[in-house]
């Protein structure tokens, strides 16, 4: 019997790897996470404490990693590259679907981490665990025909070869509102393509990336293929300016993303920004009116509010306004605001102090400007631990003015900005009139219309009679000042790898008139 290329393969890598049992039972220090080990860094700039969100009290320390430790993350992922880039996708794949079975067995204990790391909801965090999984599967399927190269005849015999291949050691930095989620989005198509990969997630939640490290560990990926570093602002800066690092990829503000660009820049590094939003929704005379409501709850209130694709600037044709905020607010006061890990809440804790006194402000600026608070926009103090948490009942301000700055900047909490229109061909061009293009969403009975004013939003995620909803096999990213590059789908599989054109010469090499 012939035992195949690709089982002989992953039993030597698997013999080679000592397989590490997947605990996940409470959070744990230190938060570093190299050669398949957590680890306190080699050198670091200062400690950070970490809050839980949810009752505002220390939920644990890390390190700021400083220059050794970087150094350390990346020299273990470039010494990894060659055996891991050596298999082939398919092999790769083996390895990514026992890690997303392993997040599936322990879903429950790792969706109560997240919540205790980013303060959301108990449900919103199960259903971001099981993305975590979905996205693993999927890389592992499509990667392998993704990364199939070209075989194209030339004249007399000849013949070029067009293959794709891995860029070699990546760097991802990740935001807080979607933490393990974010991470996956990142470190699955990467891996799966035959890159190593190093992580720095936001150092508000710093600890699902390290249980994503864990499951991969223990579904066999070898030490050195994923690592963590954890880190605020100058740990960033070191990893995305190492010289080793050959491609970025960042989810979070337009500022730091200009940063990370920079950075990126002196070695020419491949990038892939996903940054803000201030995106439109736009509901038509003739919408399914409890359907236009429930997709405004969608594009508003999911994770407190803090979503980057969100359609905080909600506009409402004047005949069917009163009848829509009406039955707006009256879904936005039934929201349960409560603590994240009973089933029971429906917005929980925002991420930190510092975020919600950012939406206050802003929601105190939008009343000085003539914006009218139709429901919440005020802190729910809950007893008991609870009571050192943020809370912000969801906030629907009536908005008169386009130029208003709520209307202008991204909020990044659980404040809708209504406004009102008549015209198509109007709010078409104030739903573009504004820096940003990561998302835009209407709701209309119409499909021509749908498709008339879909083909005229300026954004790269667009929604039609729904919000938010983002399946792994979708490309996801954004126009303008919102980024550039796609993760998820095919076009993520594209981002992590480069294209080598091969020429095969089967005659004599034709030189004339150079030679005779």
């Amino acid at each position: 019997m012939i035992v195949g290329a690709a089982t002989k393969t992953i039993r030597c890598l698997t013999t080679t790897v000592k397989m590490q049992k997947f605990v996940c039972t409470s959070i744990q220090e230190p938060l570093n996470f190299i050669s398949n080990k957590r680890c306190a860094p080699a050198d670091k700039f200062n400690e950070v404490d970490n809050l839980e969100p949810a009752t505002g009290k220390v939920l644990l320390q890390f390190a700021s990693s400083a220059q050794n430790e970087v150094n350390r993350a990346v020299k273990a992922a470039k010494e990894a590259l060659p055996a891991w880039s050596a298999l082939t996708a398919a092999e790769r794949g083996v390895f990514l679907k026992k890690a997303a079975t392993i997040i599936e067995e322990n879903l429950e204990d790792i969706a109560q981490m997240e919540v205790k790391d980013c303060g959301k909801p108990i449900w919103e965090a199960r259903i971001d665990v099981q993305s975590v999984a979905d996205t693993l599967n999927y890389f592992a399927g499509v990667t392998p025909e993704a990364m199939k190269g070209t075989y194209q005849p030339q004249p007399g015999g000849s013949y070029a070869l067009v293959q794709r291949e891995p860029v070699g050691v990546c760097v991802g930095v990740g935001a807080w509102n979607y933490p393990i989620q974010t991470c996956v989005w990142k470190t699955a198509p990467a891996l799966a393509c035959g890159n190593t990969f190093v992580y720095k997630p936001s150092p508000l939640t710093p600890v699902t990336a390290v249980t994503l490290g864990e499951a991969l560990a223990a579904a066999g990926v070898p030490p050195g293929v994923y690592g963590v570093v954890q880190g605020e602002g100058e740990t960033g800066h070191l990893l995305c300016s190492h010289p080793d690092v050959a491609k970025v990829s960042f989810t979070g503000s337009v500022g730091t993303g200009s940063k990370i660009m920079a950075d990126a820049a002196r070695d020419i590094k491949k990038v892939t920004m996903e940054l803000g939003g201030k995106s439109p929704l736009i509901i038509f005379e003739d919408a399914d009116l409890k359907n236009a409501v429930r997709g405004a709850m969608l594009a508003n209130f999911l994770s407190q509010g803090q979503v980057c694709n969100n359609g905080t600037r909600v506009f409402v044709h004047a005949s069917i306004k009163e009848r829509f905020t009406a039955a707006l607010v009256e879904a936005a006061e039934k929201l349960k605001v409560g603590d994240p890990l009973k089933e029971d809440t429906t917005v929980g804790a925002t991420v930190c102090r510092q975020q919600f006194d950012k939406v206050m402000g802003f929601i105190e600026r939008a009343k000085k400007e003539g914006g009218r608070v139709l429901c919440g926009g005020e802190r729910v103090t809950l007893p008991g631990e609870l009571a050192g948490g943020c809370y912000l009942r969801p906030c629907v301000v009536a908005c008169p003015r386009d130029d208003m700055e709520l209307v202008r900047e991204e909020v990044f909490g659980a404040v809708l900005a209504l406004l009102e229109f008549t015209d198509e061909e109007d709010v078409v061009r104030r739903a573009n009139d504004t820096r940003y293009g990561l998302s835009a969403g209407i709701f209309t009975r119409d499909l021509p219309r749908a498709h008339r004013v879909m083909a005229r939003l300026q954004a790269g995620a667009c929604f039609v009679n729904t919000y938010n909803v983002m399946p792994v096999g979708v490309p996801f990213g954004g126009y303008k000042m919102s980024g550039f590059g796609r993760e998820n789908a095919v076009e993520a599989v594209q981002s992590y790898t480069q294209l080598k054109s091969v020429y095969v010469e089967t005659g004599d090499v034709d030189a004339a008139p150079l030679c005779t």
